[in-house]
C-alpha cells in the first residue's frame, strides 16, 4: 500500500541549476526558479501569491502557479488543490489600528486531510529546510482546510 511506504530517504535541499540538471549530491533540489519568482515578489511585487510545487519524480520543489498582483485572495485559495499538499507564500497587504498600509509576506503548508499520507510526509519533511531557501517570509501558517488560513488568520497573525 503506497500510503504505507514511509520516506527514508535524504531530503536534503540544494539549489537546482536552471536547465534541470540534478547537483551531484542526492536529496530534494529547488529549482532557482522558486527562489527568483520569490524575490521578484519580496521586492518588486510583481505577484500577489506563488504557489510551489514538490515533484517527487524529480525529486525537486518547482513554480506551480504565479498570481498576478491583480489577483484575489479567493483567487489564492482557488488555485490550492482540494486534495494534494502544496507550499505557497502570499503578499499579504492590510491596514493597522493606526492607519498605516503595511505587507507581510505570509508562508502557508497546505496540507489537506484528505491528501496521500506519503505526499504529506514528504512535504512536512522538507518544509524547513525549502523555507530557509526563500529569505524574508514573516509569517507561517500549516492549513489542513480553507478555515486555517483565512483572511482573519492572516490578519491576526500580522500583527
Amino acid at each position: 500500500m503506497e500510503d504505507r511506504d514511509f520516506v527514508h530517504e535524504s531530503l536534503d535541499f540544494q539549489s537546482q541549476p536552471s536547465d534541470g540538471s540534478a547537483n551531484a549530491a542526492s536529496g530534494m533540489a529547488v529549482h532557482d526558479d522558486c527562489k527568483l519568482k520569490f524575490l521578484e515578489l519580496k521586492a518588486k511585487r510583481t505577484y500577489r501569491f506563488i504557489v510551489f510545487k514538490i515533484e517527487e519524480k524529480q525529486k525537486q520543489v518547482i513554480v506551480e502557479k504565479l498570481g498576478e498582483p491583480t489577483q484575489s485572495y479567493e483567487d489564492f485559495t482557488a488555485s490550492l488543490p482540494d486534495n494534494e499538499c502544496r507550499y505557497a507564500v502570499y503578499d499579504y497587504d492590510f491596514i493597522t489600528e493606526e492607519n498605516v498600509q503595511k505587507s507581510k509576506i505570509i508562508f502557508i503548508a497546505w496540507s489537506p486531510d484528505t491528501s496521500r499520507v506519503r505526499s504529506k510526509m514528504i512535504y512536512a519533511s522538507s518544509k524547513d529546510r525549502f523555507k530557509r531557501e526563500l529569505d524574508g517570509i514573516q509569517v507561517e501558517l500549516q492549513a489542513t482546510d480553507p478555515t486555517e488560513m483565512g483572511l482573519d488568520v492572516f490578519r491576526s497573525r500580522s500583527n
